[in-house]
């Protein structure tokens, strides 16, 4: 029922009542009168909310952010928040070692010098057993017997061999750190710390939200904001669409150290052309002409070290990419590479009209806190800038 339908029905049935009321009905117009008030204090409140929407294809560091908002600028987790972590970060443990024993025995069938990739026999059978559990939907807690059985098979020569290969193997980017971390993880009373939470990989489904401002919680007169995170795989894109009225800004995430790597999802598609084409997509949408956009180039510590190893031309999309000196110069001479690209791509995607919107691009390392909270800040004030100039 549309809103001119209720108020015309309301209309009717307010003509049809007789002309005297008595106290009860008179109370409850004064109750209604109230409700009234109280809703239209709320809507004129909800206008003064900003509305954010996180986007990037799977595995872009979007839900890493989310949580670097929620420590940074609320309360943080609490205790039973931080607990209830434990049963992810073991799974994430399990994820990992499984992946790494069947990538190995893959390559020891494919690869020309296979014998780097064999294990020791004894090891063959931890990876077996390891395995076996990882690719259960529930998993046991990690315990000391557990953790000895994991570093053994961490420690292995052919996992280490195939863990460099992990560009082509979905080999999620929280292994090393919960490898070195493995006997704290073990312990009977272990509650996760937010280093922990923030390495710990859950995929997001559905829409998550938080409000928060640049400023804190303590703190009043900045500008609030509401940030919605969705899913990235491409099972959970059809939900986007909902969310896509009344946005104020977007923030995109796109992944730069994925330039060697395939989906989850499709392991025939490169995660950088998948980025190229959803942020594509993404910029044309017609709800967005006047919206800000903000582009996050993440996972840039990854890609520092990345790209001292794997040539950037590696990515179809990069394919014109010409090294420099080795070192932090050539990491500089690719990361400003790949952004021109995406800059190319922004204005080449934006009609006329659409080229004088807000568009801002920011480097950025999901984990590092100080870097998400400045970076936080400066998206605050560009958009304060933004509509004080409107």
């Amino acid at each position: 029922m549309s809103v001119l339908t209720c108020v015309i029905e309301s209309m009717g049935s307010s003509c049809s009542r007789p002309h005297s009321l008595n106290e009860a009905e008179a109370a409850e117009n004064a109750k209604s009168a109230d409700i009234d008030r109280r809703i239209l204090q709320e809507t004129k409140a909800e206008q003064h909310i900003h509305k954010l929407l996180l986007l990037g294809a799977g595995e872009s560091g979007k839900s890493t952010i989310f949580k670097q908002i929620k420590l940074l600028f609320q309360t943080g987790f609490d205790e039973a928040e931080l607990r209830s972590y434990t049963s992810v970060i073991h799974a994430n443990v399990y994820q990992t070692i499984k992946v790494l024993y069947d990538g190995a025995k893959e390559l020891a069938q494919v690869e020309p010098d296979s014998s780097k990739y064999v294990l020791s026999p004894d090891n063959q059978e931890i990876g077996e057993k390891l395995s076996e559990v990882g690719a259960k939907l529930d998993y046991p807690l990690l315990n000391k017997e557990t953790v000895e059985d994991v570093r053994k098979l961490w420690q292995d020569p052919a996992i280490q061999e195939t863990y460099s290969r992990g560009s082509i193997l979905q080999v999620p980017d929280c292994a090393q750190y919960f490898m070195n971390n493995l006997d704290r993880l073990a312990e009977v009373d272990y509650i996760p710390t937010k280093e922990d939470v923030l390495h710990a990989r859950v995929r997001t489904n559905g829409v998550v939200e938080i409000q928060f401002s640049p400023l804190g919680e303590s703190k009043r007169g900045g500008e609030v904001y509401r940030l919605y995170d969705v899913g990235g795989q491409r099972n959970e894109r059809r939900k986007w669409i909902h969310l896509f009225e009344g946005v104020n800004a977007v923030i995109f995430c796109a992944a730069i150290s994925e330039y060697d790597q395939m989906l989850f999802e499709d392991e025939t598609k490169n995660r950088m052309m998948e980025t190229k084409e959803l942020f594509d997509w993404v910029l044309k949408q017609r709800c967005f002409e006047k919206t800000s956009f903000m582009l996050f180039l993440n996972k840039f510590d990854i890609f520092e070290r990345k790209i001292q190893k794997v040539p950037l031309s590696v990515c179809e999309w990069f394919k014109d990419y010409q090294p420099t000196a080795p070192g932090k110069q050539e990491v500089e001479h690719a990361y400003e590479f790949v952004k021109k690209k995406f800059e190319e791509l922004y204005f080449q995607s934006s009609k006329p009209d659409r080229v004088d919107r807000v568009f801002k691009i920011y480097r950025t390392t999901a984990l590092d806190q100080k870097l998400v909270k400045k970076t936080f800040k400066l998206i605050d004030e560009s958009m304060r800038r933004s509509r004080e100039g409107a």
